[in-house]
C-alpha cells in the first residue's frame, strides 16, 4: 500500500444486524478492523451499529461515505431472509440489485448445481457495477461500490476479505503512540493533561484509569504521526508530575498504533 504526502486518510464502519443490537451476538469485528486499519495509516473515526432496516443502512453509508474515504460494511450478506445489505447498498447508490455473473461462476466452481439452493443464489445478488472481494474462507464474495466495501458478518470471513481489500487501499501517515503509566488518580493529573493538550494541539492525549492489586492509577496514552513531537509532550507531562512527588515512570509500551 503506497503511502501519500497529503496526511490523514480515514474510514467509517457500519456493523449491521439486529443480533448485535440484541446482545445475542458480540461484535468482534470492530476491533480486528480498527487494528488492521491503525496499521496500515486508515484512521477509523466512526462506527455505527444498525440493525436489519433498508432505511437505517442507507442513512448510515450515505453519510459516512461523504465524511470519509472509505467505509466498510459487516453483514447482511447471507442467505438467509433478513440479509438485505445487498438491497441497501444499491439503494444507497441508485443501482439496480441483480445477479452477479462473476459471483455465479465462483459459486457453480465450488459446489454441484444441485448445492446451488436459492439461498445460496442469494448471495450472488449485489448492486450493478460492483467490483467483487473475494472470500478466501466460504467462497461467497463481498462488493465494493466506489469508496464502500461490503463484507460479511462472521469474523473469520470477514477478517479473509478485509485482507483482500486493505492492500489496494490509499494509505496516509500511521499513528504512533507512546503510554505513560502514572501512579495516581485521574483527578490528580487532569490539570496538567490540560495544560499540555492545550500546548501540544498536534498530539492526541487520553487518560485511562486502572485499578489493579488495590493501587490506582492512569495510563496516559499519546498519539500522533511525529515521533519527537510524541517524546516532547510525554517529558512535559512527566516533569511537571514530578514536581508534584507523583510516581509517572511506571512501566510502559511504545508501539505504532
Amino acid at each position: 500500500m503506497a503511502e501519500t504526502d497529503t496526511g490523514i486518510v480515514t474510514a467509517g464502519l457500519v456493523v449491521i444486524g439486529d443480533e448485535v443490537l440484541s446482545g445475542r451476538t458480540k461484535d468482534k469485528n470492530i476491533g480486528y478492523v480498527a487494528e488492521k486499519l491503525t496499521e496500515t495509516g486508515i484512521q477509523l473515526k466512526e462506527v455505527r451499529i444498525v440493525a436489519d432496516d433498508q432505511a437505517a443502512i442507507v442513512e448510515a453509508v450515505n453519510t459516512l461515505r461523504q465524511r470519509h474515504d472509505y467505509v466498510f460494511t459487516t453483514g447482511g450478506i447471507g442467505p438467509t431472509h433478513d440479509d438485505i445489505t445487498a438491497d441497501a447498498i444499491g439503494a444507497a447508490f441508485g443501482l439496480p440489485v441483480e445477479m452477479d455473473e462473476r459471483a455465479l461462476d465462483i459459486m457453480r466452481r465450488h459446489f454441484r448445481e444441485s448445492q446451488l439452493t436459492p439461498a445460496r443464489l442469494r448471495m450472488t445478488r449485489m448492486p450493478v457495477g460492483a467490483a467483487l472481494i473475494d472470500n478466501p474462507v466460504s467462497v461467497a464474495p463481498g462488493f465494493s461500490v466506489e469508496n464502500v466495501y461490503v463484507m460479511a458478518g462472521v469474523p473469520q470471513i470477514m477478517q479473509g476479505m478485509l485482507d483482500q481489500v486493505l492492500p489496494d487501499l490509499r494509505a496516509g501517515r500511521k499513528i504512533l503512540s507512546r503510554t505513560l503509566r502514572v501512579s495516581a488518580k485521574e483527578g490528580d493529573i487532569a490539570d496538567v493533561l490540560g495544560e499540555v493538550q492545550a500546548a501540544f494541539a498536534d498530539i492526541a492525549i487520553g487518560s485511562y484509569p486502572f485499578h489493579v492489586d488495590n493501587r490506582f492509577g492512569v495510563n496516559v496514552v499519546f498519539r500522533g504521526p511525529d515521533d519527537e513531537r510524541l517524546e516532547a509532550a510525554l517529558r512535559q507531562v512527566q516533569e511537571a508530575l514530578a514536581g508534584r512527588s507523583i510516581f509517572s515512570d511506571l512501566p510502559g509500551e511504545d508501539d505504532v498504533s
